[in-house]
């Protein structure tokens, strides 16, 4: 999620609120081009953590999503996306995710003028996002 986007767009999601989605890609022209045909999604292209990061929004009004291309570092991980849910205290989350029979995917990171996020199973093997804003 780009710096701009968590500011102005998830200031104020409440603790358990769905408040972001993100579409890792295999194919990111593809994929905007797919969208914005079935949906008429528009994309604004930005800076995030020092990859392209592409906003997503109907009608240039608030930003919902983003989307970005996957390194290599992703290996042969299909195209996904993955939503963010809103926590007060995101390491405090993650260590509960485990006490409740989940995993810890990706651990606790700083997002650089955003906030915290860490990316978790529940027990089925679902995976969703866990994130803290800065306030």
């Amino acid at each position: 999620m780009s710096e701009q986007a968590a500011a102005e767009q998830m200031a104020m999601p409440k603790n358990g609120e769905f408040c972001w989605n993100e579409l890792a890609s295999t194919n990111l022209e593809a994929c905007k081009n797919f969208y914005t045909e079935l949906f008429g999604w528009q994309f604004k292209e930005g800076d995030a953590a020092g990859m392209v990061y592409n906003e997503i929004s109907i009608d240039g009004e608030k930003q919902f999503g983003g989307m970005y291309q996957m390194g290599k570092e992703f290996g042969d991980t299909s195209s996904h996306w993955i939503a963010y849910v809103a926590v007060e205290d995101v390491d405090a989350s993650a260590a509960k995710v485990t006490e409740l029979g989940g995993s810890v995917c990706v651990p606790p990171m700083d997002i650089p003028n955003t906030g915290r996020f860490c990316v978790v199973n529940d027990p089925s093997g679902a995976t969703v996002s866990l994130i803290t804003l800065k306030r």
